[in-house]
């Protein structure tokens, strides 16, 4: 999953129910003018829209991916595989295919051990064990483990009240993910919120000399599932060990620590190896007119390593791809060409996008949109587009056209939308999602749970339809949108 910042400015747009009422054109000879005929056929999208309701492709080829090859991390044989794999499928649907050489980074992980061996109120020789999970991008500890006092903090300014607590210690940020949020339609706020933590908060610790960092796992379910990701470090820092403690361990510890000095023997044997060979997987669907202007749908490749990225991002992959499908399926070629992108290195890196970006910014004018789907399998609620006011009025017909499957809404945003289109949309390229049901999308994300039965295939359905309507009504406009450039 990509490091979202979302903020929903506007919800369903006005007059919709109004737009949907049937029109009947006054006689010929009223002398009033004919209405415009519309940019883009209502009949086409409503084709498209029904043909991927109707069609099990998508789930399909995602459970070859999931089950088939498995989890995915960048420099891993399964990413290999997985390129390998979508490239084979897109050729097979009559796309042009091409392979974009990418290094990636190389972390595999390790041992993972940790238990508590001195805490208030234990018998003596009496120990707790942990479920934890090593985040991207950590050290090793020595082979037999460190053993150390947790500092448990909440933030980053208590972090700094106690510095003088922190060498040579171990220090838990004890940063809650607000379920609260998520029900309300704010997941990725509440990821963002509590997800500060295990971006830079190992860093933060390391500066002050911890010799490791621990943060309580990002998500709203409390299974007792660590939830991995990355870690961030400055230019130039020494990494220290870091960890994902599961929610109820990260409690165990605050409550225990409030009573007295707690104790961890933690292990953790990542490698950080030598970058590795990859690709992102492009396949163009032409377009009729301008063929040379391409309106981008995508989803990532990669996955984190303890289960089989079928929520992040299996189905947006697979269902980026499944707009091409639908477009054979129908035989349409829309003015523009649409784009299909399989991003490498998303979770831990991000050189996909990077390389994608350096071979088209010299001619970025040609790139009319893009849409990137990263928030798991959710029903689809609409659409998320980063664009000017004005162009907020031209997008309703594609709403018209989702109304049937209750995708309805349209959320204004002037941040990004996918990790990966960010540095499009940075150089004002207009940029989309899938808008999604993502209440429960973090009870699993980056868990060992994130696995083939998470996703329902009629809410991927809903996906499928929607990013096929929106990209092919992008493709199709007479004239592109206006560009619309995001903050860094």
């Amino acid at each position: 999953m990509t490091n979202h910042h979302r903020k929903t400015i506007a919800a369903i747009g006005s007059g919709l129910l109004g737009a949907m009422l049937c029109y009947r054109a006054p006689a010929a000879d009223a002398g009033v003018a004919h209405p415009a005929a519309p940019a883009v056929d209502p009949a086409v999208l409503a084709r498209i829209r029904e043909a991927a309701m109707n069609s099990d492709w998508a789930f399909r080829h995602l459970t070859d991916l999931a089950d088939g090859i498995g989890a995915r991390l960048s420099g891993s044989p399964q990413l290999v595989s997985a390129v390998i794999q979508v490239a084979e499928l897109m050729r097979s649907l009559g796309a042009q295919v091409a392979l974009q050489p990418v290094k990636v980074p190389h972390w595999v992980r390790g041992e993972e051990q940790a238990e508590l061996v001195n805490f208030p109120g234990g018998p003596a020789g009496a120990t707790q064990r942990l479920q934890l999970t090593a985040l991207g991008g950590s050290s090793a500890t020595p082979a037999k483990g460190l053993t150390a006092r947790v500092i448990v903090v909440n933030d980053f300014d208590e972090l700094k009240a106690r510095s003088q607590e922190v060498r040579g210690n171990i220090v838990l940020f004890e940063s809650r993910f607000d379920q609260q949020l998520a029900d309300n339609g704010y997941a990725s706020q509440a990821y963002q919120q509590a997800g500060m933590y295990r971006f830079n908060g190992p860093s933060a610790a390391a500066a002050l000399g911890a010799a490791a960092a621990l943060v309580r796992s990002i998500g709203g379910a409390n299974f007792r599932l660590p939830h991995t990701g990355l870690t961030r470090w400055k230019d130039g820092q020494a990494p220290i060990p870091a960890a994902a403690l599961a929610t109820e361990d990260a409690d165990l510890i605050t409550r225990l620590a409030a009573s007295g000095p707690v104790t961890m023997k933690l292990i953790l044997t990542p490698q950080t190896l030598p970058d590795a060979d990859s690709n992102n997987v492009i396949a163009d669907w032409p377009g009729r007119e301008r063929p040379a202007e391409y309106v981008v749908v995508s989803g990532h490749l990669d996955s984190w390593d303890l289960a089989t990225g079928a929520t992040d991002d299996g189905v947006g992959v697979i269902g980026a791809a499944a707009v091409i499908e639908v477009m054979r399926q129908l035989n349409l070629h829309p003015r523009r060409t649409i784009r299909f992108v399989g991003w490498t290195n998303e979770e831990n890196g991000g050189r996909g996008n990077q390389a994608y970006f350096d071979s088209v910014s010299k001619t970025i004018d040609t790139q009319a949109a893009a849409i990137e789907s990263d928030d798991g399998a959710g029903r689809s609620l609409g659409v998320g587009a980063a664009v000017t006011n004005d162009s907020l009025t031209m997008l309703q017909p594609v709403l018209r056209a989702l109304a049937p499957i209750g995708a309805t809404v349209l959320s204004h945003h002037d941040d990004e939308l996918g990790s990966d289109i960010a540095p499009l949309q940075e150089a004002g390229v207009p940029g989309f999602a899938p808008l999604v049901d993502s209440r429960h999308y973090f009870d699993y994300h980056h868990t060992a749970a994130d696995t083939l039965d998470k996703v329902d295939p009629l809410s991927f359905k809903t996906q499928v339809a929607t990013m096929a309507v929106l990209a092919y009504y992008l493709a199709e406009l007479p004239e592109p949108l206006p560009r619309f450039k995001i903050s860094p």
